[in-house]
């Protein structure tokens, strides 16, 4: 039986999960009555977003008309940017890619950056153009447009409907027929390459792998060259979409998983190899860079629910996302809590939703900010991701700030509006090029901290929906960035302090008091805001007391009988502001994102 290892890619919303679950219905591997939308995206969150948050893997037997027998092994991958580690993982365990584009909307940024990650990695494409059932599929002009971006042959496209079942059939024999075989000998020593790996309560962690070279059974004693550690091998299989143990033992070029008594997921290092303790491999596969955090914030426990509450949830959830990172962090405003790292907002996002879902606690959570490096006098470079652990201002000599090549495709009439965006966003232009007669691309170095919060959501409104965009990290320049403090009743609330450019800081320290303003309730004293850089307050809000009236049961009389009254209500005013706390509500925390635009 030949062996095909591919996996799907596209950008987010193309159909990708679709296409799978037909192609899993199409070779028999799941019946009609099994089917439900989605196969392969076990999480809830994964269905009610209509995304792929986590690659799943899965066999199938595939019979060609020609007579011959086929196992398809393929895997589904993530199409949204903040995931592109899942795709490129994925990418290295096969020898093919099925490259998912929409008949309606044509080539994408995250259609372009996977095509180029399957060329970097080397893989065979088949180039695939979805949804053309739809009134308003262009599929001619998609194949035209793949051809001229990625320059990967028009002809050479399948047109398909996930949906419907057209062109399935072709793509399969595609499969069977242009992607190659896997290269791995069968005879060499044991090298499987760990592809992803998931906690289970029962049997602990389990092992997704592809086995490179050699072979692999139950029983057999692995040896993992990262970790220098050795297991015993209880039990192994594969994806058919469910998971199916085997007896006989697995063979080069195939995928499945292992299960060896291994207690936590830090205990595995995804990218290792694994090999046959008595006979070792002289050397390890190449694995994966370790997936890079690009947006940190604080997690604080609200409400009913206590620190170790949510320290249950965090390292329950850790246990099987260990691309977030966490450490402990204290505020004087907030309390106890955690500070923690994402690839990205819709990361972040999930990471909450499913800290609270899962581990039912409530969260208050800080604004998002970046890694920054600062250069100290003493000749030392420091990473910070938290604006109050910015040493003292004597001490540094330069901040640099993370940037991004960020690449747009965007409708020719939204081009003007998309470049004043970016301008105002310190962007630095790079490049333009034309992807159709209606469309461009255009590529612009910003400041992550500048495109982390709303940008995504201006640039969908600028371009009426039809704008994506795609970054990297290019590396740390320096920036003239200063720490702007804000101060509420005259106590600096650290959770709300921020990393701003010294131009804008007046700015955006006006426009986040009156948002703060909005955001905090009225007290019964005054409350002052101030927002400071260094020793210099910028600029100022008060917010104003509430106010009883004491002399509302006087009636006529003495007028200093009113005045003892007054008096004596200012003097409990003053008292009450010196040792009354303020109330900052989690609205509060996100205003410190407004970019005062």
């Amino acid at each position: 039986m030949e062996i095909r290892n591919f996996c799907i890619i596209a950008h987010i919303d193309h159909g990708k999960s679709t296409l799978a679950d037909r192609m899993l219905q199409r070779t028999g591997a799941i019946q009609d009555r099994e089917l439900r939308e989605q196969m392969l995206d076990g999480m809830d969150l994964e269905r009610e977003r209509g995304i792929t948050i986590k690659a799943s893997a899965v066999s199938v037997r595939y019979h060609h008309a020609s007579g011959g027998d086929f196992m398809f092994n393929f895997i589904d991958t993530p199409g949204h940017v903040d995931f592109h580690y899942e795709v490129s993982r994925a990418l290295t365990a096969c020898e093919g890619a099925i490259l998912v584009v929409d008949a309606t909307q044509g080539v994408e940024a995250q259609t372009v950056a996977n095509a180029y990650m399957a060329i970097d990695a080397d893989l065979e494409i088949i180039p695939v153009v979805n949804k053309i059932d739809l009134p308003s599929a262009r599929p001619d002009d998609v194949a035209m447009e793949i051809e001229q971006v990625l320059g990967l042959p028009a002809e050479d496209c399948i047109y398909c409907s996930a949906k419907t079942g057209a062109g399935i059939d072709e793509l399969l024999a595609a499969i069977a027929g242009k992607l190659p075989g896997p290269a791995g000998d069968p005879k060499a020593k044991t090298q499987g390459l760990i592809f992803d790996s998931v906690y289970d309560d029962y049997r602990g962690v389990i092992v997704y792998f592809r086995l490179v070279n050699g072979r692999l059974a139950v029983g057999d004693r692995v040896y993992m060259i990262g970790t220098k550690r050795t297991y015993t091998v209880t039990e192994l299989g594969k994806f058919t979409p469910k998971m199916t143990s085997m007896r006989e033992p697995m063979h080069a070029g195939e995928a499945g998983y292992l299960v060896a008594a291994i207690k936590t997921l830090d205990d595995v290092n995804i990218g290792d190899t694994i090999t046959l303790d008595a006979h070792r491999a002289d050397a390890p596969l190449p694995g994966y860079r370790e997936p890079q955090q690009m947006v940190f914030c604080d997690f604080y426990p609200s409400g009913t629910t206590g620190f170790e509450q949510l320290r249950d949830a965090i390292e329950r959830l850790h246990l099987n996302d260990v691309s977030f990172t966490f450490s402990p962090q204290s505020s004087e405003a907030l309390g106890f809590g955690f500070r923690c790292g994402f690839l990205g907002m819709l990361h972040m996002d999930i990471v909450q939703e499913r800290i609270e879902r899962e581990g039912g606690v409530e969260l208050v959570q800080t604004a998002p900010t970046v890694t920054y490096e600062v250069a100290l006098t003493e000749g030392d470079v420091i990473q910070i991701t938290n604006p109050a652990d910015l040493p003292d201002p004597t001490l540094i000599q330069e901040i640099r700030e993370p940037m991004v090549n960020v690449e747009f495709i965007t409708p020719n009439e939204s081009i003007g509006d998309l470049m004043k965006l970016c301008e105002a966003r310190r962007g630095v232009y790079r490049k333009q090029q034309y992807l159709s007669q209606s469309r461009q691309i255009l590529v612009y170095l910003l400041p992550l901290a500048e495109i982390i919060f709303d940008f995504y959501d201006k640039l969908k409104s600028i371009t009426r929906g039809y704008g994506t965009m795609d970054y990297e990290l290019e590396g740390f320049h320096e920036g003239r960035l200063v720490k702007m403090n804000i101060m509420i009743n005259g106590t600096p609330v650290d959770a709300l302090s921020v990393i701003v450019h010294r131009e804008k800081a007046e700015a955006r320290g006006r426009s986040l008091l009156v948002r703060l303003k909005k955001e905090i309730d009225r007290h019964m004293f005054e409350i002052p805001l101030q927002a400071a850089v260094g020793g210099k307050i910028i600029a100022r809000e008060t917010i104003s007391a509430m106010r009883k009236n004491v002399t509302a049961k006087c009636y006529g009389g003495d007028v200093t009988r009113k005045r003892k009254l007054l008096e004596k209500q200012k003097e409990g005013k003053k008292r009450m502001k010196r040792v009354g706390t303020v109330d900052i509500p989690q609205e509060a925390f996100m205003a410190v994102l407004d970019p005062g635009e």
